[in-house]
């Protein structure tokens, strides 16, 4: 099956279509080319230019990709500031973080091309190819999980408290409801819009699709899936086994097991001070990996990864997690702030140091990679 996308006015940077005649393949085009062509392993001698112009300068990127997702998350980023203005909880901007992602990738992948282009769902499906799939999987893996694991502990403070780190911002000086969707949920929306560019950008910015960054074939493009699969399935280990390990180490706390002046540090926690959010950002860096092995990589996806490093260590994560742990341990628990000071002394908060190399359950982080390849790879051999 031929289907045949042609330039239209639509302000989301949407798409006329129209099938052919064959039944067998589908053959995705634009203005009378090819949108996925096979990879040939040559590049052009101009290969550098095109790459440049059609990713890094191409105004049409602002149409069809960062206007239309900005769009989008400002609108979800209102409605979570409202159910959090009315319910006095900060948090519903933690609900909105990975939920909104996963439905931008979704919408650009599937909703805009029925809704807008008219596509029936079936040929819209057939347009995505294997490692769209696979993309598409990993942002729905992870972002389901991180909703389920923050719902989760929502339920569980009960209703009327706010996170913890939340309601001690609440307290300070000058902080408002007014001020909050001008500093934090409206900036957050315009995080989330760079931070997805590798899963949307793929499938709204037809641009440069014939001029791809890399130009990987046969046995390579293959490996380099693998690797991406790989990074990926260690990426989530970490956020899984870091929450669960948390979890239970919270568990036997309350329950006297555990002194309630001592830092977890079993585990993944032995490794980092936030496994989790090195796990995080290892999932990111694994999709333009992806876009990379299946010949569909753009500069620009890169700023999605880069993106999520800055807002984990230095506007949200780890620099505001410890300074609110810090700032709370010292007024309800100086015993665990002294912990805490060990703790922040002899481990690093985000790169594990050299040291790890003999630590057992960096190890087990390294295998959960290897089998997640492997995992794809037979499930792909099979369907396949």
């Amino acid at each position: 099956m031929v289907v045949h996308l042609a330039e239209t006015t639509n302000p989301w940077g949407g798409h006329a279509w129209v099938t052919a005649d064959s039944p067998t393949k589908t053959v995705v085009l634009v203005d009378n080319r090819t949108l996925y062509p096979p990879a040939t392993g040559r590049t052009s001698r101009s290969f550098g230019n095109k790459v440049l112009h059609s990713s890094l300068f191409d105004i049409g990127i602002l149409r069809d990709t960062l206007l239309p997702s900005l769009t989008l998350h400002s609108g979800l980023a209102l409605v979570a500031y409202a159910a959090g203005r009315y319910t006095n909880r900060l948090e519903t901007k933690d609900w909105l973080w990975p939920s909104a992602q996963v439905l931008n990738a979704w919408w650009s992948a599937l909703g805009k091309r029925v809704i807008c282009d008219g596509i029936p769902l079936s040929s819209a499906w057939a347009i995505v190819d294997r490692p769209q799939r696979l993309l598409l999987t990993g942002v729905t893996l992870w972002g389901s999980r991180l909703f389920w694991r923050i719902a989760n502990r929502s339920v569980k403070r009960g209703s009327g408290k706010d996170d913890p780190r939340y309601e001690a911002t609440k307290k300070q000086t000058g902080w408002s409801w007014n001020k909050a969707l001008f500093t934090t949920y409206l900036p957050e929306a315009v995080f989330q819009t760079l931070i997805t560019l590798p899963f949307t950008a793929p499938f709204r910015h037809l641009a440069g699709s014939d001029c791809p960054f890399s130009s990987l074939s046969g046995g390579y493009a293959a490996v380099g899936q693998a690797v991406a699969v790989g990074l990926f399935s260690m990426g989530f280990a970490l956020e899984v086994l870091a929450d669960w390990q948390l979890e239970k180490f919270k568990e036997r706390e309350k329950e006297g097991k555990e002194s309630h002046s001592a830092m977890c540090r079993e585990g993944v926690w032995s490794i980092v001070r936030h496994p989790n959010y090195l796990g995080d950002m290892l999932v990111h860096l694994s999709f333009p990996l992806l876009l990379f092995a299946s010949n569909a990589l753009q500069p620009i996806h890169l700023l999605g990864p880069l993106t999520n490093y800055i807002f984990l260590r230095y506007v949200s994560g780890d620099k505001e997690n410890e300074h609110s742990q810090a700032r709370r341990y010292s007024t309800e628990n100086v015993n665990k702030k002294i912990d805490f000071d060990r703790y922040r002394r002899e481990e690093n908060a985000f790169w594990p140091d050299k040291s790890q190399v003999s630590n057992k359950w960096a190890w087990i982080v390294v295998g959960a990679g290897v089998a997640g390849a492997l995992l794809e790879g037979l499930v792909t051999h099979v369907i396949a």
